[in-house]
């Protein structure tokens, strides 16, 4: 090893063997610490943290049954579980170390002396405590990580009758592995509450993985959802995971799952039925374990009517039914979710200790809200920006004209605004189905979602 690392401690009773090998390991490790008396184990560890651990079987004379070296292993795992013990075996008594080792001892060296293998052995067993400390530093991160992903996405559940019981419909559900359908309008906080159901699952150490089905075209379906192959396709350069893997153990969001095409309705629920995918490219199916919310904010009893929804799929996933009300029938949880956004973007833009007026708060609660309480989020964020006092009063209240407008009144020729004006149009001929929205203004799924985010509706 030209750059030393590692620190090893090494106990054994035997003072010839300590010095020897300290001698011989001392140009392969950075630190090399040796003790006789094995009662001085854990306050050793207590003080410093070793990569490796040589520990003697026995230590008592005469003794040589080993229970020694086992009762010490437990004991410096119980400390450490992530330490690496290595036991120095008497030769004869591989078949003893062989059983502490499935006690989790790491590996064994023996006292016949063989240098190669010896360092061999010692320098498998330090990379195996690198990779240990490594993930333990990698899941350590990774829940940092979901801890804050959570706290972007707190759902306020408000003192109203109807979302008190959804909260307590998802307070029942969320401890079984029933697939979930949430049925809402279009800001209602579907996403938030298939969120807390993971949350108050069993599931909730594993990864909650959504995908938004209005969003993908075609020809990306079955590649995001079951992935792919490398050279499955022209730009498929290596293996790539689909969500329905990438979600096994935990949660998979499927949102506006009602502008699946039918041809790939069928894909989809061979999928469910099966609890497998074949990614593109594989003929080999991959098992998946996930538990599947769902969310649209279409009809799909009327889509099965109509031909355009298959009701064995529709079977497969509404298990449980959940359907959030809209803001505008609600409105008693308007005052706790505007403290909310005025705590969360006062933060946010350094604008702390917000309040509003009663005549602001009067404002909000005569509005209609067509947008639901994403609109509500919207209208709080920018009286945050634009507001100069603490105190918000009805003039930092605006909303968006988001009424519909005939040929006859467009009195502009502003492209965006009339273009605006159509998707608005479109989707409430159309009821708000995406599917027959985007058909009917002769775009994709996709572009009309770009769209609706552009223009904010």
């Amino acid at each position: 090893m030209r750059n030393k690392s590692g620190r090893i401690l090494i106990i054994d009773d035997n003072e010839e063997l300590l010095f020897a090998l300290r001698m011989f390991l001392t140009p392969h490790f950075e630190k090399i610490e040796t003790i006789k008396n094995p009662n001085m184990i854990l306050s050793t560890l207590e003080r410093e943290e070793y990569d490796l651990i040589l520990l003697d079987m026995n230590f008592t004379a005469g003794v040589n049954t080993g229970n020694e070296g086992v009762y010490w292993l437990h004991r410096i795992l119980e400390q450490d579980p992530q330490a690496c013990v290595v036991l120095i075996t008497a030769y004869g008594d591989v078949e003893l170390a062989v059983k502490a080792m499935k006690e989790g001892a790491t590996d064994f060296i023996q006292k016949s002396w063989d240098e190669n293998k010896m360092l061999n052995t010692l320098l498998s067993a330090y990379k195996q405590r690198i990779s240990k400390m490594e993930i333990k530093d990698l899941k350590a991160k990774q829940k940092h990580l979901k801890n804050q992903v959570d706290k972007q996405y707190n759902l306020i559940w408000g003192k109203s009758g109807a979302m008190q019981q959804v909260k307590r419909m998802v307070e029942r559900v969320a401890q079984t592995d029933a697939n979930v359908l949430i049925l809402g309008e279009n800001g209602t906080g579907k996403e938030l509450v298939a969120r807390e159901i993971h949350l108050q699952s069993q599931r909730n150490e594993q990864v909650f993985v959504g995908v938004d089905i209005g969003s993908l075209s075609e020809s990306l379906f079955e590649s995001e959802l079951f992935g792919y192959k490398k050279g499955a396709f022209t730009d498929a350069k290596e293996d790539r995971m689909g969500r329905f893997e990438l979600a096994s153990g935990g949660t998979l969001f499927m949102d506006e799952i009602g502008n699946i095409p039918m041809h790939l309705q069928a894909k989809l629920l061979a999928v469910l039925q099966n609890r497998e995918v074949v990614p593109l490219g594989s003929s080999k199916p991959v098992g998946i374990n996930i538990r599947l919310v769902s969310a649209t904010n279409g009809n799909l009893n009327q889509m099965v009517s109509e031909g355009s929804f298959r009701e064995d799929l529709l079977y497969r996933i509404n298990t449980i039914q959940i359907e959030l009300p809209p803001l505008r029938n609600r409105k008693e949880d308007i005052p706790d979710l505007t403290r909310f956004f005025l705590e969360k973007f006062g933060k946010q833009y350094k604008r702390e200790s917000l309040s509003l007026t009663q005549g602001a708060l009067k404002k909000l609660l005569e509005h209609a809200w067509p947008g639901n309480v994403r609109e509500l989020e919207h209208v709080i964020e920018k009286a945050v920006i634009l507001s100069e006092n603490s105190m918000l009063d009805e003039e930092n209240i605006f909303f968006s004209n988001s009424k519909s407008v005939s040929p006859e009144q467009i009195a502009s020729f502003n492209m965006a605004e009339n273009e605006k004006v159509l998707i608005q149009r479109a989707m409430e001929h159309c009821k708000g189905n995406m599917s027959k929205t985007a058909q009917k203004l002769g775009i994709n799924r996709s572009t009309l979602y770009d769209k609706i985010k552009k223009y904010d509706i």
